[in-house]
């Protein structure tokens, strides 16, 4: 048996309440919360599980070949939705798995399939999220490869890049140095856009943390572009402001601040959320796959851009509360400057008088 799943993830920029969202559409979708089967409940930790809606199937074409895909829809209350093309044949093996693989490589051939089902399901949950807006282009892309027999005389690296070709030492070492196995019988290499699952039973739950992995890396990228563009508006409101008059620069800088705070208190708070999406606990080969997930996919250095853009913003900020007290402390200067000048004035005029 083999199974190709092609993910492709989106943002829409705002939190989701699934309760509300599962109650209204429960009447014309199959929806149910998504939970990991092997493992306790309490080794896996999930705030509020993503809504799972099942999709219209699609058939692809490929060099004169159909595929049936099952489609699967995944709202996380953070605001992301993932979609997962699945198709399966339970009477091939491996070589037919990686031509398959070929076919798709890079999703190539599905791209217009994720619009419609976006459109799709943008129509469905719509009325029931206010300002509801998803970019198209942005997305993370991921596919995970599956098979029931472990064979280590088969090599995988053409499988998780895609292409047979050529591969270096070097490149073959850095695709293969994530491989993890529970027991002789499995595999998991996990690689930076694909993974391969080698399992006599249905890894679901490896599949689901691969999912989260890349949910989190996402909203991590999301938020990078937000503090981003953040910025840039900061720096030009700034630059805009100096060339005002000092009574309009102050009154802006006091606007950019509360901007900045109110920047500063979201996407925190939303970031706090994005790190606690999931907590594996107590098993500890769960625990060893989401980590080497997160770490081939860069979560570490798209949480630290993260984390330096809202230090900017909170250095910022801190200058130009600096700035305005200095500005108020010399215009209360000023003030008592003129009051001192005026009491001399009004002496001068009496003794004159």
């Amino acid at each position: 048996m083999i199974t190709l799943r092609f993910y492709r993830i989106y943002d829409i920029g705002r939190e989701i309440d699934l309760d509300w969202l599962e109650k209204a559409l429960a009447q014309n979708y199959f929806t149910a919360r998504s939970s990991f089967v092997r493992v306790k409940q309490k080794s896996i930790m999930i705030e509020d599980p993503p809504l799972m809606i099942q999709m219209h199937p699609i058939r692809v074409e490929r060099d004169g070949k159909p595929f049936e895909f099952s489609v699967v829809a995944r709202v996380y209350d953070i605001g992301a939705i993932s979609f997962c093309f699945i198709y399966e044949n339970r009477d091939v093996h491996y070589s037919t798995l990686e031509e398959i693989a070929f076919l798709f490589a890079g999703q190539e051939g599905l791209s217009e399939f994720y619009v419609q089902y976006l459109k799709t399901l943008g129509e469905i949950i719509k009325p029931h999220i206010k300002n509801f807006a998803i970019d198209p282009d942005f997305y993370e892309d991921y596919t995970v490869y599956v098979t029931e027999h472990r064979d280590d005389s088969i090599d995988p690296v053409p499988l998780l890049i895609g292409e047979k070709t050529n591969t270096s030492s070097q490149m073959r070492d850095e695709i293969l140095r994530n491989s993890l196995s529970y027991t002789t019988d499995d595999l998991a290499i996990l690689s930076w856009d694909s993974a391969l699952l080698c399992n006599p039973e249905s890894p679901t739950d490896l599949i689901d943390l691969i999912e989260f992995a890349n949910v989190q890396v996402l909203e991590l990228r999301y938020y990078d572009r937000e503090l981003t563009r953040e910025m840039e508006k900061m720096y030009d409101d700034i630059e805009h402001a100096d060339r005002l008059s000092q009574f309009r620069r102050s009154r802006q800088y006091h606007a950019i601040m509360a901007k900045q705070m109110e920047t500063y208190a979201e996407i925190s708070e939303v970031i706090e959320k994005v790190d606690n999406l999931i907590k594996v606990t107590e098993d500890v080969y769960y625990a060893r796959v989401y980590a080497t997930a997160l770490k081939v996919l860069r979560s570490r250095q798209w949480s630290e851009s993260v984390t330096r853009k809202i230090d900017v913003i909170r250095e910022n900020y801190s200058m130009l509360s600096d700035e305005v007290r200095i500005q108020h402390s010399n215009f209360l200067e000023w003030v008592i400057i003129i009051l001192i000048a005026l009491e001399f004035g009004l002496a001068i005029w009496q003794s004159i008088r």
